[in-house]
């Protein structure tokens, strides 16, 4: 049976062939294991290098500096 919330190769690559190819793809975290994803989107993030691991070395831009990212969010869950 299907999970309706996965995503395949295949419909991932039509996504991605859609977007700007030389944008980075980064992908959200925190702690271990793996989730599903959303539709996968471009925003605007800027480079923190120094910022902790569990920070994330990108964060959204707050204006209209940054670089343009395809952005592959986990599905946040609520349990």
């Amino acid at each position: 049976m299907k999970n309706e919330n996965i995503t395949t190769v295949k419909e991932l690559f039509d996504i991605l062939k859609t977007m700007p190819q030389d944008a980075p793809v980064l992908v959200s975290g925190y702690e271990g294991g793996y989730e599903n994803f959303y539709h996968p989107m471009i925003k605007k993030v800027v480079h923190f290098p120094e910022n902790p691991c569990y920070e994330g070395e990108y964060q959204l831009a707050e204006s209209n500096n940054g670089i343009e990212a395809v952005i592959l969010q986990r599905f946040l869950r609520n349990d």
